[in-house]
């Protein structure tokens, strides 16, 4: 019987620091981050959205100053924004399931960038839902995530890694602007793989790595894009990372976005043929 006023103590304690702000420990390998500037409701929102209950996770919040410490130098004012929406989800997985990302109501930064930075921040083995109540960037996000990893396994991951991960999401999805989303997943995540497989550390080896792959995949970039990846690369080179944990991490992703890229190609190419034929027909009937 004292047991359980005891726990009921407990409880009632941890409510009183969660309504100041603070935090709320479950027993569960699930951790929830909530954007400080959220409402009540949008909180509400977002563990409906994870479809989990606060009492089945662990609650944590970020603010905006957590996410501009890993962006600022990188990311413009305009970019890093005065609020905190973005929330994340992280469930630890069994060891060998990978990384699986999930997003909604995030407009910028895809699955597949969330997914290859946070296998250079490190994580393993988890799933992870990215998301917001409304359409949002998503560069933000990965903080919230990284903070999630972190309580959910109780390993703390590097500063150096935070930093350089919150780079390769901003300096991917800035790319993808330029030569499209997929493309630019793709490109990172091939140059990567070969760069740390092959331990290139000389930048213009990287360079012609990266021209190489670019080719390969038939993505035209210019000099200052390749002087981008190339600088991005030799930040990831010095986090020692394993290729075959970045393989074994993002499993399928390779192949969806090998996948989603032919998709695009073949609808570019379809169109292009619907085009010629409507040309063809105008150009027929002017001649006449």
């Amino acid at each position: 019987m004292k047991r359980n006023k005891f726990k009921i103590s407990i409880a009632t304690i941890l409510t009183v620091i969660m309504s100041f702000g603070l935090v709320t420990y479950a027993d569960t390998s699930a951790v929830v981050t909530l954007g400080k500037d959220l409402t009540s409701e949008q909180k509400k929102q977002m563990i409906e959205l994870f479809n989990v209950t606060e009492d089945e996770v662990t609650l944590l919040e970020v603010n905006n100053e957590e996410e501009r410490k890993y962006l600022e130098g990188v990311a413009s004012e305009g970019q890093l924004g005065t609020r905190t929406i973005s929330s994340s989800y992280v469930e630890l997985l069994d060891s060998g399931s990978g990384i699986d990302v999930q997003t909604h109501n995030i407009s910028w930064v895809t699955k597949e960038m969330y997914a290859s930075a946070l296998v250079t921040a490190g994580v393993q083995d988890a799933k992870i839902i990215a998301a917001a109540p409304f359409p949002v960037s998503g560069t933000g996000a990965l903080t919230g995530v990284l903070k999630a990893f972190e309580a959910a396994t109780g390993q703390e991951i590097s500063e150096e890694q935070k930093k350089v991960a919150n780079e390769e999401v901003f300096q991917t999805g800035e790319l993808g602007e330029e030569i499209g989303q997929i493309e630019a997943s793709n490109l990172v995540r091939e140059v990567k793989e070969k760069v740390i497989s092959e331990n290139i550390k000389d930048m213009e080896e990287i360079k012609q790595v990266i021209i190489e792959i670019a080719g390969d995949l038939n993505i035209n970039i210019n000099a200052d894009q390749t002087e981008k990846i190339a600088g991005l690369m030799d930040k990831i080179n010095g986090l020692n990372l394993d290729r075959n944990q970045i393989t074994s991490q993002l499993k399928d992703i390779g192949n969806k976005l090998d996948d989603a890229l032919r998709n695009n190609e073949e609808v570019k190419s379809l169109l292009q043929r619907i085009l010629d034929t409507i040309t063809n027909f105008f150009s027929s009937i002017f001649k006449r």
